[in-house]
């Protein structure tokens, strides 16, 4: 069984880049989700829950400037350079991952009001839910194909960048037990 660079990310440098790729873009949705529920039930009477709401939102747009930033010089401008995709399933999960950075990115210049300035409280709320819509289900695409093996769509490691490899190299990765693809 192989796993999706997407995984391979989220695995490396155990915890660190589950917090930052998965943890904290996922709480700090789940927070706008959360506080946008109850303030629709009731608006305006809750302003605590609207601050947290607006900091959240804001904080999440940040969240993906930044892993924006560091994914594609440090891991899509590679990957395609080199030609290794693990299959559709790889690019799926990647760019759906990068394309959920978007919305959640529009969502703090809504908060900020940079996007949609003259538009009433209504319609502001209606395209933010629409964004944070967006945001889920782009990033729950990511996390689905993420966990897809991609030897389903025919991945298999390249032999010949397997040879490549210093032999010495491919020996201790052996004996300390890894599974490690290239």
């Amino acid at each position: 069984m192989y796993s999706t660079h997407y995984m391979d990310l989220l695995m490396q440098n155990s915890p660190w880049n589950l917090i930052v790729f998965m943890a904290i873009p996922v709480i700090l949705a789940e927070t706008i989700a959360i506080t946008e529920l109850f303030l629709l039930k009731s608006p305006n009477a809750h302003p605590k829950l609207s601050l947290v709401n607006r900091i959240a939102g804001i904080l999440a747009g940040i969240a993906f400037v930044a892993i924006i930033i560091y994914f594609i010089p440090n891991v899509i401008i590679p990957l395609a350079s080199a030609g290794e995709f693990r299959t559709w399933i790889d690019v799926v999960a990647i760019f759906s991952y990068i394309l959920a950075g978007i919305p959640m990115i529009l969502l703090a210049l809504l908060n900020f009001k940079l996007l949609f300035r003259k538009v009433d409280e209504r319609k502001r709320t209606t395209y933010a839910i629409l964004l944070l819509a967006a945001f889920l289900v782009l990033s729950h695409i990511a996390m689905i194909f993420g966990m897809v093996d991609p030897g389903i769509a025919g991945y298999a490691p390249n032999k010949a960048t397997t040879e490549i490899q210093a032999p010495a190299h491919h020996m201790e990765m052996m004996h300390e037990g890894h599974h490690h693809h290239h």
